[in-house]
Parts: C-alpha cells; sequence; structure tokens
C-alpha cells in the first residue's frame, strides 16, 4: 500500500526530497520525437525558466536537476524555518508573485496606479487567516511542484493543440533523510544523461545542474562568484580542508563545489564504463564523512531506482523513520 505524502513529507520542519514527474504515456516531454517528427527541445528550458521563478518565491531550494525527454529530476530542500523570517508583506508580495489578483488586472492598458496597488495589498496583509494559508503554502513541497507542473502542461497542450493531462499522476517522491542520501541523489541526478548514454561527461550534459554550476564558474574566472543565484550553494572549503557553510548564505550541502565536481566526475567514468573500480585516495574521506562504504558508492548509484524507494538515508536514520512513522519496515 503506497505511503500517504502528508506522511512522507514532514509538515512544518525542514527537508530534503528527490522528485520527479514523468510525462504521461511516456510520451516526449522534451527532445526529438522520431515517431511523430516533431522537435519539443525548447520545452526543456520552460521547465528551467519556471523552476527559476518558483525558487525564487518559495521557501523551497534546488539543490540538484535533470530534465530528460519524458520526464525531469529535482533535489529539493524545504526551509520551513525560512519562511517563519518573512513578515506579512512579504508573504504577500511572494504569493502575489505567483498568482496575481484579478483585482489588480486592467483590461486597458495593464497599467494600474501605484497606490491602488500598494493598498491592496495592505488589506491582504492586515488579513492573518490568508497570511498563514500562504505562507505554509510558500513552504509546501506539493504546492511547489503544482505551481511547476500545472503552467508546463497547460502550455504543452496549448502547442499540441489537445486538452487532458500531461503528466502521470501528481509527482513521485522521496525522503531523503540524511548526507549521504542527499549527496548521492544528487550524483544520481546530475549524471542522468551519462547514464542514458546521451552525454559523454557530466559538464555536457544540457539541462542539468551540474553543467549548470560548471558554466557558472567558467563565467566568474574574473569575477569570483562561483554559485548560481538560485541553485542552492555548496558549502566553502577552508584551510582546515572541511567545508563550511558561508555567513551570508544558508548552506545545506555538506560538501564543497570541488569535492562534489571530483566525486560526480569520478563516479560517472566507472557508470559509463561499466566497471566498479576502485575510489581514489583522494575520495575517500569525503564517503568517510557522510558514513558511507566505499563499496556500496558505484553501485548506489548506478541502481539507484532499484535500491532506494520512498525513502533514503543510512541505516541508522531508515530505523529511526520507520519507528516515525509506526512502521516495521520500508522497500528498499
Amino acid at each position: 500500500m503506497p505511503t500517504p505524502r502528508k506522511e512522507q513529507v514532514s509538515k512544518h520542519s525542514n527537508g530534503h526530497y528527490h522528485c520527479v514527474s514523468r510525462a504521461v504515456r511516456r510520451a516526449f516531454l522534451c527532445g526529438f520525437d522520431k515517431q511523430s517528427g516533431c522537435n519539443y527541445e525548447h520545452r526543456r528550458q520552460w521547465i528551467l525558466d519556471r523552476l527559476e521563478i518558483l525558487a525564487g518565491q518559495f521557501s523551497v531550494e534546488v539543490c540538484a536537476y535533470a530534465i530528460m525527454s519524458n520526464h525531469y529530476h529535482l533535489v529539493l530542500h524545504v526551509d520551513y524555518e525560512q519562511s517563519l523570517t518573512w513578515d506579512a508583506d512579504e508573504v504577500v508580495k511572494r504569493w502575489c508573485t505567483l498568482f496575481p489578483p484579478q483585482a489588480l488586472k486592467d483590461s486597458d492598458d495593464n497599467q494600474i496606479d501605484v497606490e491602488v496597488v500598494n493598498a491592496y495589498f495592505s488589506r491582504l496583509a492586515a488579513d492573518e487567516e490568508k497570511v498563514t494559508l500562504w505562507r505554509e503554502r510558500l513552504a509546501d513541497l506539493s504546492w511547489f511542484m503544482r505551481c511547476l507542473n500545472e503552467p508546463v502542461a497547460r502550455q504543452a497542450n496549448k502547442e499540441d493543440k489537445c486538452t487532458g493531462r500531461f503528466w502521470e499522476g501528481r509527482f513521485k517522491s522521496q525522503a531523503l533523510l540524511d548526507d549521504a542520501a542527499l549527496v548521492s541523489c544528487m550524483a544520481y541526478v546530475d549524471l542522468n544523461p551519462v547514464r542514458a548514454a546521451i552525454a559523454q561527461t557530466p559538464e555536457d550534459s544540457e539541462f542539468t545542474s551540474f553543467a549548470a554550476r560548471v558554466e557558472i564558474q567558467k563565467k566568474s574566472v574574473s569575477k569570483p562568484e562561483p554559485q548560481s543565484q538560485w541553485l542552492l550553494p555548496f558549502a566553502e572549503t577552508k584551510k582546515t580542508g572541511k567545508p563550511q557553510a558561508t555567513q551570508n548564505a544558508h548552506v545545506c550541502l555538506p560538501i564543497s563545489q570541488d569535492e562534489y565536481f571530483e566525486l560526480v566526475d569520478w563516479t560517472g567514468r566507472c557508470i559509463r564504463d561499466g566497471k566498479r573500480g576502485a575510489i581514489p585516495a583522494h575520495i575517500q574521506p569525503i564517503l568517510q564523512r557522510l558514513e558511507i562504504k566505499q563499496d556500496n558508492w558505484v553501485d548506489g548509484i548506478q541502481h539507484y531506482g532499484n535500491h532506494f524507494y520512498k525513502v533514503v538515508g543510512i541505516m541508522r536514520h531508515l530505523l529511526e523513520e520507520t519507528e516515525r512513522q509506526g512502521r516495521k519496515w520500508f522497500k528498499g
């Protein structure tokens, strides 16, 4: 029996989740459809543009993504505590950016007096019940995915001149219980095009967070700014050699960008060659910090979908989660 999402996703708390949405009947979401002869490659940018907008308004941060031909992967961090720092005006502003009120739409020239807008926003901010509801929705995983999938589905159906479902159900999700689960899931997502033989290297994989981070790093050579504005940044590596959070940004990624790049690049080579190989000496400390057994790393990434189901984590965290949900076991 499937686990209800309300039991899987912890309300009013922070957490990491792996989410997947797939086009109905595995039809082409993006790319070139050989059967119909249609090219849907431009739809990848639809998802990416929408993702950037939502990351700027929700209290949900994007750790990794990969947009494939008929589905996409997201690794998200729900930061409920951040939403509690917003005042009523901030909540109203964010919500109305996503859902512009009909009362503010002008049918003639789409221009409305600033004083009218401010007065309307003030009335909304004074409604405590609405503000509380919107605050919770802006820190809700299901609402984030809804606001991503619905506009894309409407746009695709309009382009195809059809109606009906575009996505298979809502979306699938996995709870990532610890740093080990987070990093392994991010690597699995970033290596999806390599595993599917679409790209030879992670940096050549279009529409993945890994390729985006590499491109940002290249552009910031003259002006150091290694982190994307809407992708959750990695920790900075200090002289101690240990990742540390930056002072001006909330960082939940447990390793530095350089360490992650090396780990994904090495893992991608092993997966592409079809060999388990041996963990290089400089990779060992990363896996030790994440409490991951070296022999299990490549196998876990290569067969991620078969090994893990609703929750992912090291054994002691899996046992804690089964007790929290009142279960005896989890698949995987």
